[in-house]
């Protein structure tokens, strides 16, 4: 598509491919949705959209990324990525920022299928996104922030080389809770090799680079 280039974009790893998501690929990252993404009594999301009946979280996890489509301009963007495993969606990838032409700061969130944690997947997609921040765009730093209960997330975080960023405290169900923020400076950044980008060029002016 000439006017939305986005659709051509992907990030490739060892094991994994990150792409701009297709409808078809929204379907199936919604089953994994349905599938599960985290074990019973726990909640690593601010907004509890992942206990909703299995129809309307398969529906608002494709509406989450048609408003990311809409919303996305210079000022304010959002490249959300479905994860490829083996040939199937298994969870999905953002990279995200707020006045990157000034600030050079970039924003990280994702989730994965329950049935694909534990494989390391967690930790090569979020370094193929670390990849397309400095290496693609530029970026100066990169930043993330998970529930102090989600080991797993900060164990990623912290392998990664981010450093401790504060805390904030947030509302969940019905209860307060406290993120751990973090945050990695481009000089600390280490690259892993196998990385590529694909089709980023013709993204760039609609990202305002």
């Amino acid at each position: 598509m000439r006017n939305w280039p986005f659709f051509r974009l992907s990030i490739t790893t060892p094991r994994l491919e990150l792409r701009y998501p297709s409808l078809e690929d929204l379907d199936e990252l919604a089953d994994r949705a349905v599938e599960g993404i985290h074990e019973a009594g726990v909640m690593p999301f601010v907004f509890p959209w992942s206990e909703a009946a299995p129809a309307e979280r398969a529906r608002s996890t494709v509406q989450y990324h048609f408003r990311q489509w809409g919303e996305l301009s210079p000022a304010r963007w959002s490249l959300d990525f479905v994860v490829v495993f083996e040939g199937q969606v298994v969870g999905m990838q953002e990279l995200s920022a707020q006045d990157f032409t000034v600030l050079r700061e970039v924003a990280s969130g994702s989730w994965l299928g329950l049935r694909f944690q534990g494989r390391g997947i967690g930790t090569e997609m979020r370094s193929a996104v670390l990849h397309l921040a400095f290496a693609g765009l530029g970026a100066a730093y990169a930043t993330t922030g998970a529930f102090e209960d989600n080991h797993s997330s900060i164990a990623v975080t912290r392998k990664l080389g981010y450093h401790e960023d504060g805390i904030a405290l947030h509302r969940r169900q019905g209860g307060p809770a406290v993120t751990r923020n973090f945050r990695l400076p481009r000089d600390d950044w280490a690259p892993v090799e196998g990385i590529e980008i694909h089709h980023l060029g013709p993204c760039l002016p609609l990202l305002g680079l």
